[in-house]
């Protein structure tokens, strides 16, 4: 079996090696004799040396000029070659725990692919709430985040992958589409609990609580022509690090 991890970056100078060695170190942990991997770098246009340092940690960097991050997933996905993907963030760090249950997940033939919870260090009170918020939210209604996303590849390619006319919550639209395509044929999507994902809290380090309030009320207000909008979208996209 190959799992093909596939990192979508856009300016993670900073970031990326940590990420990067966060992987390696939990894809050691889990060696065995019918496990391969593969690690591919979507450089996402960006500026700084971001490509640079995921060739140097010996990662496969591939490049998408447009700055989208469901179309940057998409450019990796149609670049590897395992039989699951594994999306994370490049912002976010795997565990030896959690490649260990994404494995006995694949093993079990049972599901179609995961999401899994997260910890957020050092984030501030008020999200710790949202986050867990999100957490029951998430594990309801089995809803992946986008900061990290399992499937079958072949499922990925049936349903279409990612949304491209989505400039967020395409990691959502992605849960329904492997759902639907898992009931058909008996398997389940759900959210791992037992290793959280760890990511940063940075967004809510460089925004205030005021524009993440403001970015929230939009998309809730009006999903359909904010969601579709990458200049709606400010806490995403404006380039902010």
């Amino acid at each position: 079996m190959l799992l093909s991890i596939i990192i979508p970056a856009f300016n993670e100078a900073h970031l990326i090696r940590q990420c990067l060695d966060s992987i390696s170190a939990s894809l050691n942990a889990n060696q065995r004799a019918d496990f391969t991997s593969e690690v591919i770098v979507v450089d996402n246009n960006s500026t700084d040396e971001t490509a640079k340092l995921a060739r140097q940690s010996g990662a496969h960097v591939v490049f998408e000029p447009i700055n989208q991050i469901g179309r940057a997933r998409n450019t990796g996905a149609a670049a590897a070659t395992g039989d699951w993907f594994l999306f994370v963030d490049a912002d976010s760090l795997l565990n030896p725990g959690m490649i260990a249950d994404i494995l006995q997940l694949i093993d079990s033939g049972k599901y179609v692919g995961c999401g899994s919870v997260m910890q957020m260090p050092n984030s501030p009170w008020w999200g710790t709430a949202i986050l867990k918020i999100w957490t029951v939210v998430s594990e309801t209604f089995r809803w992946a985040s986008g900061a990290l996303v399992v499937c079958r590849a072949d499922a990925f390619r049936a349903v279409g992958g990612f949304n491209q006319n989505l400039y967020a919550a395409d990691e959502i639209d992605l849960s329904h589409l492997l759902k639907k395509w898992g009931r058909k044929r008996g398997l389940k999507f759900t959210i791992l609990t037992r290793h959280p994902l760890i990511t940063s809290a940075r967004k809510l380090e460089l925004y205030s609580g005021r524009e993440m309030a403001s970015q929230f009320f939009q998309v809730l207000l009006s999903p359909r022509k904010a969601l579709q909008n990458k200049k709606k979208l400010p806490v995403w996209y404006d380039g902010r690090r």
